[in-house]
């Protein structure tokens, strides 16, 4: 996998990018594939009721990010960091779990095609930010700070307003925000790799936690589509 992504990169020749920040990229994507597998497995263990998403899973989930973002990298504790950022794609796995088995009840292939669109998306943003041969994404990521901080306000709020409108536009919003997330952090990667710092393993965590909120608002965005339909068809 690891060849097939170098080679993807050398024959696209992005912009004016050295052979380091490829490698760096391509270390980088591979560990991404690897969490996705991870995260499947979670949701496959909440539904086989193994283990259930709740507070406790939420928490650890929290728990585990904060710990891999405060551990700094050293020769010594690469295969450490690596484990735990495969534990936490795991249990962000078991937090999607609700949600994708509720998905697969209205309609099986809701899941596959919420996957398919977030990789499409990513891979869009991905490119745009890659061939771009200037910085200028690098500043969006105080918009993009300020937007996220209002947008968990709003959810914040809407535990009390239960407002279905305020829901949804959150979703939007929410939705472009983690687009945008994309574009900043793939650039911010690529100047982070220029300036030496190697850290794939954290790196690959920023672009995780993009994938897994853009795939998530768009399975909510298809669900509740599909829910619409049947209790038209029930009317």
């Amino acid at each position: 996998m690891a060849d097939t992504l170098n080679n993807f990169l050398r024959e696209l020749q992005f912009g004016k990018l050295e052979k380091r920040v490829k490698s760096h990229l391509s270390k980088v994507y591979t560990t991404m594939g690897l969490s996705l597998i991870a995260c499947a497995i979670g949701s496959y263990i909440h539904m086989a009721e193994i283990i259930t998403a709740g507070i406790l899973t939420t928490l650890l989930t929290l728990g585990g990010v904060i710990g891999l973002m405060a551990m700094a990298p050293t020769d010594n504790n690469g295969s450490t960091r690596f484990g735990l950022l495969m534990g936490v794609s795991m249990l962000l796995g078991v937090n999607q779990g609700p949600l994708i088995a509720m998905s697969i009840h209205l309609e099986p292939s809701l899941v596959v095609t919420a996957f398919l669109a977030t990789s499409l998306v990513f891979v869009c943003f991905t490119l745009s930010a890659l061939l771009s041969d200037d910085r200028k994404w690098l500043a969006i990521g105080g918009v993009l700070s300020s937007a996220l901080s209002w947008l968990i306000l709003f959810g914040f709020l809407n535990i009390f307003l239960q407002s279905k409108l305020l829901f949804d536009i959150k979703l939007y919003i929410g939705l472009a925000i983690f687009c945008g997330y994309i574009l900043y952090d793939t650039q911010l990667i690529v100047e982070k790799c220029r300036s030496g710092d190697d850290d794939y393993i954290g790196h690959c965590l920023m672009l995780f936690l993009d994938f897994i909120n853009i795939f998530r608002r768009i399975l909510i965005l298809l669900t509740d589509k599909e829910a619409k339909k049947e209790r038209r068809r029930k009317d």
